[in-house]
């Protein structure tokens, strides 16, 4: 069977599969199955579990009637595969094991794509057909408590390691089960990283601690894959470690260190379409729940009323996060989200209850090259007219790329000095005063 196996499992390119090697596969695991008691599985560590799976599935290889040839690269090839289908999730245990994956996107049982420094590859992995992706779905959204069926087709989850996930099964996926899986690492980020990756220069970092610290209320605004949960988890380590912390999120993703931390995740409705909690739920309840910050991982609806209600009234520090491709458009996004919750509310009001609640956006971007930076860093001062007023305190021009394909550009302030620094010098935070100036730029 010269399947260049050792290729298939680490999915460095796309080969053709036969389908006697998956025929091959289901009888070794059915079989397997059939010999292992689950109830003692459940006390066994997983290295000691993986050496009598090897036994097992050695010797159900040895006894299989159509006694196909196998060379020892196959033979370990398909070891490795069915320990990962009884202890993990088959074919995406590779790439959850490999820390240059940042994304996992399955479309239907026959390609997986996954996503390395930036760019997006097909894998030569797949799974045997719409059956086996769909248990390992199950296998998934059940261990956090969720379902998924035709009657509930949808399901965001998560890993153990924080990883999301979102599944989207028929009818509502045509041509098949799609599961995409966004990769957290073991270790989150710190500022020091985002620094030595060049989203952001040690000027900038400086006044993003400064800002968490005054306890200023802030947005983290920009598109699909930009960084700003990652963005969010460095922010949250200038939180004081006496301060108590309500995180609210979907799915829980946030990897705060704090010890003082309270974390809620909202609840989808159980087969009788009863039970559901929102995020409105979980923010309501977390403000009779004495919070010093409260983090809402994303706002996507009617909680984004309550968000500001808490930053109205009393609970400076919080952050929170959203869809927009510029700080103007959240803003914007942020009124819609108001109007949809249901209150009829004048857009002048609207718009002086939003610029009287937040007072810092940073606007973060994923570049051509699949890196992330910090392309804006705005304040908002207060109402003209019937407009919200923003000032560009820094922000990030591209300049062109380079003989590797990489963006380069430059990170500039723009002579503004922000309202904000009266806050700082409050809390006895100091920022040199020549730091905003227009000359003050970094290459990169």
């Amino acid at each position: 069977m010269d399947l260049e196996l050792d290729d298939l499992i680490h999915g460095e390119s796309r080969r053709y599969i036969p389908e006697e090697y998956f025929d091959l596969k289901t009888r070794i695991h059915d079989r397997l199955l059939d010999m292992v008691d689950l109830t003692v599985v459940e006390n066994l560590d997983e290295q000691t579990l993986r050496s009598q799976i090897r036994v097992l599935v050695e010797r159900i290889i040895r006894e299989d009637p159509q006694n196909i040839p196998l060379n020892l690269t196959e033979r370990e090839a398909i070891i490795t595969e069915i320990q990962d289908e009884v202890l993990g999730f088959g074919p995406l245990e590779p790439f959850l094991k490999d820390p240059t994956v940042s994304d996992i996107l399955v479309n239907t049982y026959r390609r997986i794509y996954v996503e390395r420094f930036g760019k997006m590859e097909e894998t030569a992995a797949r799974f045997k057909d719409n059956q086996h992706l769909m248990k390992v779905i199950d296998k998934i959204v059940s261990s956090v408590g969720r379902r998924i069926d035709e009657s509930s087709p949808m399901v965001d989850a998560r890993l153990a390691d924080g990883s999301r996930v979102n599944a989207i099964i028929p009818p509502l996926a045509v041509d098949g089960a799609m599961l995409s899986v966004r990769r957290f690492g073991g270790e989150p980020l710190e500022l020091e990283d985002l620094i030595r990756l060049k989203t952001l220069p040690p000027a900038i970092g400086e006044l993003l601690k400064g800002i968490v610290k005054a306890k200023l209320n802030i947005i983290i605004s920009g598109g699909t894959g930009s960084g700003k949960t990652t963005t969010l988890n460095v922010l949250s380590r200038f939180i004081p470690e006496d301060e108590r912390i309500v995180t609210i999120e979907d799915a829980a993703e946030l990897q705060l260190k704090q010890t003082h931390l309270v974390r809620l995740e909202t609840r989808p409705p159980n087969i009788e379409g009863k039970g559901e909690i929102i995020q409105r739920d979980l923010v309501r309840n977390s403000l009779r729940m004495r919070p010093d910050r409260i983090i809402v991982g994303e706002v996507r609806g009617n909680e984004a009323f309550d968000m500001l209600q808490a930053m109205n009234t009393g609970h400076e520090g919080s952050i929170t996060t959203i869809h927009a491709n510029s700080p103007r458009d959240a803003l914007m996004r942020l009124e819609t989200m108001v109007a949809m919750a249901g209150f009829d509310i004048p857009s002048e009001f609207l718009r002086r209850y939003i610029s009287s609640a937040i007072d810092v956006i940073i606007h973060v971007s994923r570049m051509t090259d699949g890196s992330r930076r910090l392309v804006s860093f705005q304040e908002i001062t207060g109402m003209e007219g019937n407009v919200i007023s923003l000032q560009e305190i820094c922000s990030f021009e591209q300049t062109g790329l380079d003989a590797e394909g990489k963006v380069k550009g430059r990170f500039k302030f723009h002579g503004v000095r922000p309202r904000f620094m009266k806050k700082f010098k409050i809390h006895g935070i100091h920022i040199a005063g020549d730091r905003f100036s227009p000359s003050e730029t970094v290459e990169v």
